[in-house]
């Protein structure tokens, strides 16, 4: 093969491998602050775009709250982009200075061996040069050397030429990453004047609140021990289930694991081969309704407001669109169905797993059906006060709590 060729060859498997590298880590960076970028217009459509019937104050700050969040979170996605820039930038720029000072010392070379050749090129010193030789052996390695000088002198004229494009290419490259860096700085700065107001906006709520701090704080303790005794009963209903479904398959006579605890499901074999598939699928779940985003954390949260206050999350808040349906995340059977003032609970069995859908307007199964995967089971209820739409959800593992975020798909 010749040798251009093969050079050429090189030089750009080594440009197309680098760059595919460091383009790699690139488009990572872009992919997340592009799902940032979208999880902000999702914050708009679902927060901030319901008209609200009565002003309230605690429900406009954690709206507001979530999209300063996820706002920072950008921020810090650009930063890192630029960080990323900056550097390629700088590595490009030392890379065109080396390439640069390597193509003058060969076209320095090539020079000094044009201008020994044009000495002594002519036709007439080559065939004396040749003559002289003293047998036949020494002319054959004469010529031979002649052959090697002038391949090597077209090979140092590649190299040049190479050497040339690769720089060239550098250098577009170089431009297109300041292009990029300037253009991502431009949208940094648009985001920091926007999250300046929304912080202006978000003070202005808390020194509201503040205000009637201890108004406020009777109403969340109120709300907290309605919960309380929601989730109550809804544990109460979970062990119900669970002594119910146990007392069924026993009196079917069906193969049960002995080895169950009491106060958890005793499985048959295919209730065991539906709880591992549930397991193999952590992490993996789809989401219970098509659009929608986490408004409130499972576990125990202080309030980002008043102070001595904490929340305590037995399950995940999702705030979805109006009249967005409830989808199951896995096959199974709807265990039980509970109604409590006017809105619905869907409990659905994965082998020894349940998953939970409360805070229903309408429920579109019953007790006892078989349900598979993304099933449409009712309608999220809407609050005509705040005019949100949210999705209480939960998953049990017997009668212990899940958190469900290490469930669902990110």
């Amino acid at each position: 093969m010749p040798f251009k060729k093969i050079l050429f060859g090189c030089c750009f498997l080594f440009i197309t491998l680098g760059c595919w590298g460091q383009s790699a880590e690139q488009r990572a960076l872009e992919k997340k602050r592009e799902q940032l970028q979208q999880e902000i217009a999702r914050v708009n459509k679902l927060l901030f775009s319901t008209q609200k019937k009565q002003k309230n104050l605690l429900s406009n700050l954690e709206d507001l709250n979530k999209k300063i969040e996820v706002r920072e979170e950008l921020i810090k996605a650009i930063e890192a982009e630029i960080a990323y820039l900056d550097n390629k930038v700088q590595q490009q720029q030392k890379e065109i200075a080396k390439l640069n000072k390597e193509l003058e010392a060969l076209k320095a070379d090539y020079a000094e061996m044009i201008l020994k050749s044009y000495k002594s090129k002519s036709e007439q010193s080559k065939l004396m040069f040749l003559l002289s030789s003293e047998d036949f052996f020494q002319a054959y390695k004469r010529y031979r050397y002649m052959q090697q000088y002038a391949a090597f002198r077209k090979k140092q004229g590649d190299s040049i030429q190479l050497k040339t494009t690769q720089i060239n290419q550098l250098k577009r490259s170089l431009e297109n990453q300041k292009k990029s860096k300037e253009k991502l700085a431009e949208e940094n700065r648009a985001e920091a004047n926007q999250i300046k107001k929304e912080k202006a906006n978000q003070n202005e709520l808390i020194r509201q609140i503040k205000s009637k701090e201890r108004s406020y704080a009777k109403q969340i303790k109120k709300k907290q021990l309605e919960e309380k005794q929601i989730e109550r009963e809804i544990e109460r209903v979970i062990k119900a289930a669970i002594a119910d479904a146990n007392k069924k398959n026993k009196s079917t006579k069906k193969t049960v694991d002995v080895n169950a605890k009491s106060e958890g499901f005793a499985l048959t074999p295919e209730g065991k081969a539906l709880a591992s598939r549930f397991e193999q699928n952590r992490g993996k779940l789809p989401w219970p309704v098509s659009e929608g985003i986490v408004t409130r954390k499972y576990g125990v949260i202080p309030h980002p407001t008043l102070r001595g206050i904490k929340i305590d999350s037995k399950g995940i808040h999702i705030t979805t669109k109006q009249n967005a349906i409830a989808r199951t995340v896995f096959k199974g059977t709807v265990l039980a169905i509970q109604s409590v003032s006017g809105r619905h609970a869907v409990y659905i069995q994965h082998g020894n797993y349940i998953s939970l859908y409360n805070n229903l307007d309408k429920v579109y199964v019953n007790k006892g059906q078989e349900v598979v995967l993304k099933q449409s089971i009712g309608t999220v209820f809407t609050d005509k006060v705040t005019g949100k739409t949210t999705l209480k959800f939960q998953i049990w593992k017997d009668t212990q709590r899940q958190n469900p975020q290490y469930w669902l798909s990110k």
